[in-house]
């Protein structure tokens, strides 16, 4: 053992984990939760308010495994959020330990001063629990602590894999839009030179920006009407069309609003809000969780017209940086190519069926699809 190696096991050891099993615990240390988020990474998909509006609208019954880690002084150093479930894993039933994450989270991690600290303490007390047969964490970043828990099992022995799940576009601002134009294809350019005319032809152009207040609540529910009133409505995934999506993003709103980081922007046309954005300002990273616009004006582009709006908006702010989130779809990587990969980590229970489940997962399905994939191409 490396001298490294002792000292991280002995930081570890230091650590005290405390689970956290019910809401009213979790409701507890909301404000050294959010502390511990600020000082390591600020990002609003991992504090207290996200992961409590996401618990409470997706799974509001379910049992928590939160695991929590303290220093010697009884201070929050270290958390990783899971919740527990019973699943299917190809056929067969298992016991989970799941990130409390879907489409909606964009991005999850293990929070921590000491990232393999955290993992070794944190994996030494999930190896000695036997009520799971599989972990199975969500659109981790490259580079996320929770590497570091997915590195500490394999290590343990334990089976594990990992899989892409999406790639998120993101632009680094600079100290001005016209230097960002600069990193943009003539044709797009012109582009929205030419759709800005269009829609001027039809009215007049004006940007809204709601950040709180007394009509939060009615222009959030205008912001959702838009989306509605294009494809998600037609196919029913709309976050108006559901009781839990909806009150997720609602109760986000009202919960990032009073930490005055929310920006609800509407590019009108005569007053009528066309197009709409719900974005997240943490860090400095302007976040961009939504966008919708009415399908009437596809034409002039509303929504890239509000785009170039905010980030106007976000280099006059002084942001570094304009996250895209969820996947690379081309009219995001219209703005920019460059794109940060996620991954989902699986670890499976070290033994004959959480070896089974590994290969299923990594081996058996993936070389079955490969050849069927070769037999159709053929």
């Amino acid at each position: 053992m490396t001298a490294s190696d002792s000292m991280a096991l002995e930081e570890a050891s230091s650590l005290e984990v405390v689970e956290v099993v019910d809401r009213p615990a979790f409701m507890v240390v909301e404000k050294e939760w959010n502390a511990l988020v600020e000082t390591t990474r600020d990002e609003p998909f991992y504090r207290h308010e996200y992961i409590r509006s996401w618990i409470d609208n997706f799974v509001p019954d379910a049992k928590l495994k939160i695991l929590t880690g303290r220093d010697h002084t009884g201070r929050l150093v270290a958390a990783l959020p899971l919740v527990a479930d019973r699943g299917f894993f190809y056929g067969v039933p298992v016991r989970r330990l799941v990130s409390p994450t879907n489409v909606h989270s964009y991005r999850f991690d293990l929070i921590a001063e000491d990232r393999e600290a955290a993992a070794r303490a944190f994996f030494g007390t999930l190896a000695a629990d036997d009520t799971w047969d599989v972990i199975k964490i969500t659109d981790v970043p490259d580079g996320g602590n929770a590497w570091d828990l997915y590195k500490v099992a394999m290590e343990a022995g334990f089976p594990a894999g990992s899989w892409e799940s999406q790639r998120s576009p993101f632009i680094p601002l600079p100290s001005s839009y016209e230097a960002l134009e600069t990193r943009l294809s003539a044709k797009f350019k012109a582009n929205l030179r030419r759709r800005r005319r269009r829609l001027e032809e039809r009215g007049a152009i004006s940007v809204q920006c709601v950040t709180g207040g007394a009509e939060l609540e009615s222009r959030l529910e205008d912001c959702f009407a838009l989306e509605r009133s294009g494809w998600k409505g037609r196919n029913g995934t709309a976050a108006a069309q559901s009781r839990e999506t909806h009150g997720f993003y609602t109760g986000l709103a009202h919960r990032a609003a009073g930490g005055d980081y929310l920006s609800l922007f509407f590019l009108t046309l005569d007053g009528k809000a066309i197009a709409s954005q719900y974005g997240l300002t943490r860090r400095g990273v302007y976040s961009l969780v939504m966008t919708c616009y009415d399908e009437a004006y596809k034409e002039c582009s509303p929504s890239h017209l509000l785009l170039e709006e905010v980030m106007r908006l976000c280099i006059a702010r002084g942001l570094s940086e304009f996250d895209f989130l969820g996947c690379d779809l081309e009219w995001k990587l219209d703005w920019s190519p460059i794109a940060r990969p996620h991954h989902w980590l699986f670890i499976f229970r070290c033994n004959r069926l959480g070896r089974f489940l590994r290969k299923a997962k990594f081996g058996w399905i993936p070389a079955a699809k490969e050849t069927l994939k070769r037999w159709t191409s053929r």
